[in-house]
């Protein structure tokens, strides 16, 4: 089965028919010996469909995928099905991790198409890359509304053969709309107080009252939603969402760590896969909550999540996995449920399914180490252990910031071997980013998210550790500008010719949300040579502040306000703090203590960077400057004085 394979045994399966077993993606891996002849994205693919005139079946999903794995099982590992693809089309596998280039844009085609989109992603296009029909799961014979999937490949092909122009006039409608819906015009509307209010109403308004979250099931937990309305002093609706989600089914009582996403409204019945990037946003935002509160479950959520992350996702090279599977041996939640006989308080056992049971409550220290102990002893779900650059600037980034705050030394020493990393195995030789690094390759080019998190997040929590910053600061001269990173190898989106035919203009306007937003952040926060480039950049920050689209929705409104936030402060008031001396001593722990996110730090002594210049220690004692609109005030040494004057995570 599936979940049996070892993603490490690639030499003896390179001979098989389709041509995964060279790859390094974990996803990709899990396929080699389908019946299917796969092709990964990539020339190749192209030519033999153009010269064969056939259809390509593109199908795009990730490693920790449950339904991606349903599928797989159904109908890549049934060699009828695999006939009537390998008769009939060209068939092509992508790792959305891999290339989140590629499933953005064919995201788009789906979503324009159905209404909605997920993983499994199936599209069907052109040979020269066009979409002209998808959807995500199929099933293997026709079930709620769904058409079987060996019958729609047929229907496919049979409608690509003899009716053409159909297919043609359906392609061209999906190219025209992925080109409307990432074409995003720069914005007139000035960043002011009105539009941060706004976008705290449109998210009030959305926030289930009694299971906290926005909007209905299936819920996610939106990390920058909830920094955003703290950041602003809502704390009401951000803890009753805090509260809801860590009181276990989402959030894993036993071991740490959250889940993907939950089914229901109540964050009870999650789908199971454990994401790095969602961990490492959701322990910052607990940590937030905690300093902001006072609440101790806040702090211990945050550790427990961090701790989760060093035990079960940290490599040998320093650098974190991507995820863990949803299932065990093809069961999903089977690691993490339990029957009423394996010692789980029976009061606090929820049902499931398979006989099995979700743990909500309050677990006391004693029982969840003797449930842990127990856990330990089951087979764990498979690991993608591919590092993805962007999600490992997170995870640096949540356990510099946790390690300076919580006084833990571990999580400082792992925040560094995770910087070291993202500077040595994840960068070439010139310091350009790779996306991806697996069983000793890096593979890829950055693209703009990475350069984005891997910049602004170790520069944002880094506070004082040399080589942390040294990792931000890099990537961040690395994308100073959208057409230098592209010169430089960095991917937007869509860089093969295949893909450029498919979606031109889309490739032009077309990005992760929070990609353009977290340069800009980055720029700001990076050391730079002069006021007037930091003018220059609230000048790019104002032209990124525009309202965002009605189908994008939630997530990419608070972004884009949530930038402008961060953006407005340090920019056009240049508030920060300058530290002289080291950051463990009393006076910059005074300084770095309160929550204030949109404030700017530098460490020194130092002559390189703007806002240390001419600043050292005082009569030989470590120092703070707080510095407003590109002034600084007189240097405090005593810790009392400070009296939150100073800050920032």
């Amino acid at each position: 089965m599936y979940l049996a394979r070892v993603y490490n045994s690639r030499a003896a399966t390179v001979d098989a028919m389709n041509r995964l077993a060279r790859e390094t993606s974990p996803y990709l891996l899990q396929h080699a010996d389908n019946p299917v002849d796969w092709y990964p994205w990539g020339d190749e693919a192209f030519e033999r469909a153009r010269g064969e005139d056939r259809p390509i079946l593109l199908s795009v999903g990730y490693a920790a995928c449950h339904w991606c794995h349903v599928m797989e099982h159904e109908s890549f590992e049934d060699d009828a099905t695999a006939q009537v693809m390998n008769e009939r089309f060209v068939n092509v596998k992508v790792d959305r991790e891999e290339r989140p280039d590629v499933d953005a844009v064919y995201m788009e085609a789906v979503v324009a198409l159905t209404g909605s989109g997920g993983w499994p992603m199936t599209v069907f296009l052109t040979p020269d890359g066009e979409p002209f029909f998808g959807g995500t799961y199929f099933p293997p014979a026709p079930r709620h509304g769904l058409p079987g999937f060996p019958q729609l490949l047929v229907a496919i092909s049979d409608a690509y053969r003899e009716r053409r122009g159909d297919v043609a006039r359906q392609a061209a409608a999906l190219v025209e709309a992925i080109r409307r819906s990432t074409e995003q015009a720069p914005s007139r509307e000035p960043l002011t107080e009105s539009l941060l209010t706004g976008a705290a109403r449109g998210l009030r308004a959305q926030l289930d009252p009694v299971n906290g979250g926005f909007g209905p099931a299936p819920k996610f937990p939106n990390a920058p939603a909830l920094e955003f309305l703290l950041r602003r002093g809502e704390v009401e609706p951000v803890t009753l969402t805090l509260d809801a989600m860590a009181a276990g089914g989402m959030y894993d009582l036993v071991g740490g760590g959250f889940h993907r996403y939950s089914v229901d409204e109540g964050w009870l019945v999650p789908h199971f896969e454990k994401m790095l990037y969602d961990n490492a946003l959701l322990a910052p935002a607990y940590l937030h909550a905690w300093v902001v509160t006072g609440t101790d479950r806040y702090r211990q959520v945050a550790e427990e999540t961090l701790d989760y992350m060093l035990r079960e996702l940290r490599l040998e090279h320093g650098g974190f996995a991507s995820a863990q599977d949803a299932d065990t041996d093809g069961v999903e939640g089977l690691t993490y449920t339990w029957a009423e006989e394996e010692g789980a308080p029976a009061e606090l056992l929820q049902p499931f399914e398979h006989g099995r049971s979700i743990i909500r409550g309050e677990l006391d220290a004693e029982t969840r180490a003797r449930l842990f102990e127990i856990r330990e002893r089951r087979p764990k779900p498979l690991r993608d252990d591919k590092a993805v650059a962007a999600w490992n600037g997170l995870a640096v980034a949540a356990l510099a910031e946790a390690g300076r705050r919580l006084e833990r030394p571990d999580y400082v020493d792992a925040a560094r071997a995770g910087a070291e990393f993202l500077l040595g195995p994840l960068s070439d030789a010139e310091g350009r980013l790779h996306r991806t690094f697996r069983a000793g390759e890096a593979k890829g080019t950055g693209y703009l998210e990475d350069y984005a998190d891997v910049a602004k997040r170790p520069l944002r929590a880094a506070r004082g550790d040399r080589r942390a910053a040294l990792a931000g600061g890099s990537a961040a001269a690395r994308a100073p500008r959208r057409r230098a990173v592209r010169r430089r190898g960095a991917r937007g989106l869509l860089p093969d010719a295949v893909a450029r035919r498919a979606a031109r203009r889309a490739a032009e306007g077309s990005r992760r949300p929070s990609d353009p937003l977290g340069k800009l952040d980055a720029g700001v926060r990076a050391p730079a040579p002069g006021t007037h480039l930091r003018r220059r950049r609230a000048r790019a920050a104002r032209r990124l502040g525009v309202p965002a689209g009605p189908r994008r929705g939630r997530a990419r409104a608070v972004r884009v306000r949530l930038a402008a936030l961060r953006a407005r402060s340090p920019l056009l008031a240049a508030e920060g703090a300058a530290i002289v001396g080291p950051p463990d001593s009393e006076v910059a722990r005074a300084a770095l203590a309160p929550f204030d996110p949109n404030a700017v730090v530098a460490f020194g002594p130092s002559h390189d960077v703007p806002l240390l210049a001419g600043k050292d220690l005082v009569d030989g004692r470590p120092a703070v400057f707080v510095c407003e609109r590109f002034a600084c005030r007189a240097p405090v040494t005593d810790a009392a004085r400070l009296a939150g004057a100073a800050s920032s995570p």
